[in-house]
């Protein structure tokens, strides 16, 4: 028996001796019975006090069935008040500073006018948004009181891989802290939802409503994202959540601290698309994947870097790209005011280009005007067009040119209204005459012709209508 124990030993200890601490550090599967029996309990007990929830109140006006029609409100007047009342919601948070800064979705207390932060423990605190963002889905908050409290260190999600187990901790339908285990299904999701960001950590650990804003934690008890979104035809968890990445959140939370009155991403200058299997074949890459280049804006950082139409984008600081929507991921979490090395594919040869990140310029001063008087544009604000309004009105890259003037909001009920403008609608001629500014577009609405011909670019189609 003690000859077969050695002849068994033997290898092993061999194979551990030859060893090299890059293997010693690799991932492993449970081994035993006994690391099956293993428990969450002293991860969870770690970083729970760091979980939080977030309660918002919201006053909503419920509309007169005939609010915004001019008849009705000129006969009746004031008679007919909007009716308000209060709405309230309920996701999680995660505490990422010890003086009480939390970190949720934008969605969560979006358009609140009272926001909550629950503890553990029970204690609840007055909170006020720091800092928010629709488009990434994220919000700071700030706790009223000062105090130290319990944090949860960030992680580094590009250390990530599909198959590592991870804790989801939230409050799912206002039950009360809640933890699901689970692993990481997948990386660099997009197409999840509506929106311009598309990069997500995917996860089959539970996710259910009220998780929104909570922590999804690695093994070592890191935040590696934040619990944003499920996919579900019934509205409950069916294993397939997902996570907004940790190293996003680090560049929010820093763009918070620096006193930042928004989220601004790195202007490009340039439009980009997926790279299709035919694509991939023609151009001589071995798989689709990457950003196509398919339009580059004169004078833009893009142009400047020596970025051109039909190369593809494959890498940023050397990491890959999987999609265009990676690309805005990798050059968002690099910053504003960074450089990025840029890998693009050209003839089948890769070359390193140097991209200068920095916010998108106002070109032309925006000169915002509100159209007034006796023409079907009264009740339109526009502005002159610069990538800067470009990207805050979330218009479609490459849409227009960046001179011209744009529609920013339009007033319900208003003759502009009527007629269907639109808040991103670009105006380009009015009586036949080109619009380069708002100040043109001031004169001519200011003119009393039998007849208004108007042609305006929508969604990259130009339109053209007539009004008397």
């Amino acid at each position: 028996m003690t000859h077969i124990r050695i002849l068994l030993a033997a290898p092993l200890a061999m194979a551990l001796a030859l060893m090299t601490p890059a293997m010693a550090e690799e991932r492993t599967v449970p081994q035993s019975r006994t690391e099956m029996q293993l428990s969450f309990a002293p991860l969870v007990k770690q970083v729970e006090n760091a979980v939080v929830n977030v309660y918002a109140e919201r006053v909503v006006e419920r509309r007169s069935l005939f609010d915004g029609d001019p008849f009705f409100e000129e006969f009746f007047g004031q008679q007919m008040p909007n009716r308000s009342q209060k709405q309230s919601s309920l996701g999680s948070g995660v505490i990422v500073g010890a003086k009480g800064i939390v970190v949720t979705n934008n969605h969560v207390i979006e358009g609140a006018s009272d926001i909550k932060v629950a503890l553990a423990d029970g204690r609840e605190y007055e909170s006020t948004v720091v800092l928010k963002d629709e488009r990434v889905d994220l919000a700071v908050l700030k706790i009223k009181v000062e105090g130290d409290f319990a944090t949860l260190p960030l992680g580094d999600s590009d250390g990530v891989e599909v198959g590592d187990l991870v804790l989801a901790i939230g409050n799912p339908f206002g039950v009360g802290q809640t933890v699901t285990s689970g692993i990481v299904s997948a990386l660099a999701r997009n197409q999840v939802r509506s929106g311009d960001f598309g990069f997500f950590i995917q996860t089959d650990a539970s996710i259910n409503p009220g998780n929104s804003g909570g922590a999804l934690i690695n093994m070592n008890g890191e935040l590696i994202g934040i619990n944003t979104a499920i996919f579900s035809r019934g509205g409950g968890s069916n294993g397939v959540g997902f996570a907004i990445p940790a190293n996003l959140v680090k560049t929010f939370i820093a763009s918070a601290e620096n006193g930042s009155a928004s989220f601004d991403r790195p202007f490009v200058g340039a439009t980009f698309e997926a790279v299709t299997s035919e694509v991939a074949e023609a151009l001589g890459l071995d798989r689709a994947r990457g950003a196509l280049i398919s339009r580059v804006q004169p004078d833009s950082p893009a142009e400047k870097a020596g970025m051109k139409p039909g190369q593809i984008v494959t890498a940023v600081n050397g990491i890959p790209v999987e999609h265009p929507d990676a690309l805005g991921y990798r050059l968002t979490t690099v910053g504003i005011g960074g450089t990025a090395r840029i890998t693009v594919v050209s003839n089948g040869k890769p070359q390193d280009l140097t991209l200068s990140l920095d916010r998108a310029p106002e070109t032309t001063p925006r000169d915002e005007r509100l159209i007034e008087g006796r023409n079907p544009f009264s009740g339109a604000v526009v502005a002159n067009l610069s990538p800067r309004v470009s990207e805050e009105l979330r218009m479609p890259a490459g849409q227009g040119t960046t001179h011209g003037v744009v529609v920013t909001e339009v007033n319900r009920g208003s003759p502009a209204a009527r007629i269907g403008l639109q808040p991103r609608d670009i105006i380009i001629e009015l009586n036949g005459t080109a619009v380069t500014t708002t100040e043109t577009l001031a004169k001519l609405t200011g003119e009393d012709p039998s007849i208004w011909r108007v042609e305006i670019e929508r969604d990259g189609q130009r339109i053209r209508q007539f009004f008397r």
